[in-house]
Order: C-alpha cells, then structure tokens, then sequence
C-alpha cells in the first residue's frame, strides 16, 4: 500500500500566530494529494513541509473565510507556474462560486493547467477513484460549510494459510483476485471480507447531525477544536466545537485516530485540548496538531 498521511501546514483559528499558520492540510493517499482549506500562507508552508504543486490532484474547500480560503489565490497560481502535468479538481461551495472566481484570478498569470471547478452545492458523492471516493455533507456555520469524506472501496484480505493449503502461489494469487476463481478454488475461500479506510475533514461548525455522519467509523478524524468547553456558549454562537465535542464525538463514532486543530489564539497550552477530549470520553490515538506534523493514517485492523 502507498503512503497515506496528513500533512498538517496551518492550525490557527481565524487569526495566524507566532506558531501557528493559518490552515492547511494535505492527504497524501495513494500517490495523490489532496489540499484542504488553503489558508494565507499555504504556498510557503508546503515549500517548509517539502510539498510540490506536483503533490496535489483536489482542492478541497470548506466555505468561504479567509483562513481557510486566502491561499487558493497562490496555490492555483503555482499549480500553474509549476506546469502540474495532471488535471488538477477545485471543490467548494458553490454558493461561494464568485468567492472562487475572485481568488482564482486575484492577479494575471498565464494558466497552463486544467483546472476543473467542481462546485458543491448538495450531500452526496462528488468523485470516485479505484482508490477512493470523495463525499460531502452540509455542516452548521454562518456561511455555507461543507466536511469532506474520503472512502475506500472495501475489498478482500488474502489468508496465506488457506492459499498454501490450495496450492495457490505467486502470479496465481493475482489471477483469482481478478477472476473470483481459479482451478476450483474460489476467492472467498481463501480470503475475507476487508473494510476500506475512511478519512473526513470536519472543519468550521458547531453540532450537527452531519458531524456525526462524517466521523461515523473513520480511521482519521480531522476536525476542529477552536474552543476549550468552559467556552462552549461562545462555540455555539459563533459555529463552532470545544475540544470535549470534538472528543464525544469521536467516541461515539468510533474513531480510530483523533486529530485536533483549529485553535483560537485566547488558549496557550495545547495539552488543555487532549485532556478535554479524553474526558468526554475518546480512548483511541489522539494527535493535537501543530505546523508541518505529519500523522499517518492508523495501519489496518
């Protein structure tokens, strides 16, 4: 399997930090890379993180605030510098649509790339690949927000007893992969049943059934934590979660790895986050995430 991790470039909420970027993040999976909500300075924090224009195949945006969206301006215009040799897929509100435009051509550059806008404007499916499919879900914000969704088709693990005792060997394991069955043998007998990965970036929102949707069985949990709970008011108000949120929900849904980000700049211990997360109940791996981390997704079950 291919590498898949997270690649964090920005954390802060709102307002950069001396330590914190505006947000970013990049999942490479499978040899593409997938950029979600470009903030200000997105185009430098991958030159620190050792990413290329040429790493990234989707532009993923949640909504239409500036740190999670002024980057979009220089990362298209480098994706365009650069020549990226593939085609290259932008999606986003399209309720924000003249948000996009502006950003897009914010300044002159000659364009070189295809650039495929692919709004989003309902819940459901927006992409799929051999590798993945790509869904969307509304989320409860003053602007129009969307979480992103990333699955894996199912598929089989192999059992190397069952195949030895059959006699099934080198290319052979291949052909009855793709044909189902071979010299009698079928596939089911030598294999079971595998569950694809899930990953979803939940990002501006306060509770909703969508987050829950999202977070529902996934391996990886991006999500924010903009407030600590004794803020919980000011969360609710504003469209947003506290830590404590963030970790029930992670709990409930079953999530494998939890990562944090998304944090206002009024909180200066990190640690306060974990510690909220774990007392509403999360017990599986916990990442608060800082600039250029890189958390890769939790190895198969």
């Amino acid at each position: 399997m291919s590498v898949r991790e997270l690649v964090v470039l920005g954390t802060a909420s709102q307002v950069p930090t001396r330590h914190r970027n505006h947000n970013g993040y990049v999942l490479l999976w499978d040899g593409e890379g997938i950029l979600f909500d470009p903030g200000e300075g997105t185009q430098r924090q991958m030159v620190r993180a050792s990413l290329a224009a040429h790493d990234l195949h989707r532009l993923c945006v949640t909504h239409f605030h500036g740190d999670h969206s002024l980057g979009l301006a220089g990362v298209i215009q480098r994706i365009n510098l650069d020549r990226v040799p593939h085609p290259v897929t932008a999606h986003y509100p399209k309720s924000g649509q003249r948000f996009f435009d502006r950003l897009r051509y914010a300044t002159a550059y000659r364009e070189t790339v295809a650039l495929t806008e692919a709004p989003v404007a309902a819940d459901g499916q927006l992409a799929a690949t051999d590798s993945y499919s790509l869904h969307a879900y509304r989320l409860s914000h003053p602007v129009e927000s969307y979480g992103y969704l990333l699955v894996e088709p199912d598929g089989r693990r192999m059992l190397p007893e069952a195949l030895a005792e059959r006699g099934i060997r080198g290319p052979d394991v291949g052909l009855l992969q793709r044909e189902g069955e071979l010299r009698g043998v079928r596939l089911d007998e030598v294999s079971e049943p595998r569950r694809g990965q899930r990953f979803a970036f939940v990002m501006d929102t306060r509770m909703c059934p969508a987050v829950q949707v999202l977070a529902e069985g996934c391996d990886m949990l991006v999500i924010e934590s903009t407030f600590l709970d004794e803020d919980t008011e000011l969360a609710e108000e504003y469209g947003h979660l506290t830590a404590g949120q963030a970790g029930r929900t992670a709990h409930e849904a079953g999530v494998r790895h939890l990562v944090l980000t998304h944090f206002s700049q009024r909180y200066t211990d990190p640690a306060l986050f974990a510690r909220q997360a774990r007392e509403a109940g999360f017990e599986g791996e916990l990442t608060v995430a800082a600039d250029l981390m890189r958390v890769p997704l939790p190895k198969r079950r």
